[in-house]
């Protein structure tokens, strides 16, 4: 007998699992001047992979947070939109998340792209958008995801999905599909504003490219390699 762990299989083991990525390089000579526009460029292949089902929604994004007492979390969202001022996502407002960006607006995003080897790394902070832009946004998705604003506490603690259900029935019913469901107060987005944006290209032997971004204060961007 011996104290040592079992062999894991292969196949289920950590330690044995590699990939080398043989995708093509990213050369400093090849970025956008502002990393919004380079987002773009990487969004666009992005979406075309996730057209021909090899990527699955490419617009999911890991937002990390921290609290007042720097204690940190991270949950995948769906980001709704970005444009030159950074990027928006929309949540319940008293979530953890939430009251995390209330408290300390400073957040770190993260696209995992990886059938494409690639990942785009955001350092910035959070800011609320606007009720008007919040009410568009809420018009414009599903019914179904309307009324599923109001049944969901977001991240507070139920006794059952029975009873989550029931608030969703309720709901159903006061707001039948073709009835205006008011905009919740509670609900509404974040913009981003990126203050570093890297971009990683993986490639052969862990010799991955890093390109960072880093705003200066003139509103114009200074990029650096990382060591990978």
């Amino acid at each position: 007998m011996t104290d040592r762990e079992p062999l894991l299989d292969p196949v289920l083991d950590p330690a044995a699992m590699r990939k080398q990525y043989r995708a093509e390089g990213l050369a400093e000579q090849d970025l956008a001047t502002h990393p919004m526009d380079q987002f773009a460029r990487w969004f666009e292949d992005a979406a075309r992979a996730a057209l021909h089902g090899t990527l699955y929604e490419p617009n999911a994004m890991v937002v990390s947070t921290a609290d007042a007492e720097g204690r940190p979390s991270s949950r995948t969202v769906l980001m709704k939109k970005f444009d030159t001022d950074g990027f928006v996502f929309y949540t319940n407002y008293d979530s953890r998340k939430g009251r995390d960006l209330t408290a300390n607006p400073h957040v770190s995003l993260l696209f995992p792209w990886h059938p494409l080897a690639r990942q785009v790394i955001v350092a910035g902070t959070a800011r609320r958008t606007g009720r008007d832009e919040t009410a568009a946004y809420f018009r414009s998705r599903p019914h179904g995801s309307q009324l599923g604003a109001w049944a969901s506490a977001q991240s507070s603690v139920i006794a059952s999905r029975a009873e989550l259900d029931a608030a969703y029935a309720e709901l159903s019913a006061r707001y039948p599909e073709g009835e205006r469901v008011p905009v919740p107060p509670h609900w509404g987005g974040f913009r981003i504003t990126p203050e570093t944006v890297e971009f990683w290209q993986g490639r052969e032997n862990r010799l991955h490219d890093r390109l960072r971004y880093t705003a200066r204060p003139d509103g114009t961007w200074e990029t650096d390699r990382l060591s990978p």
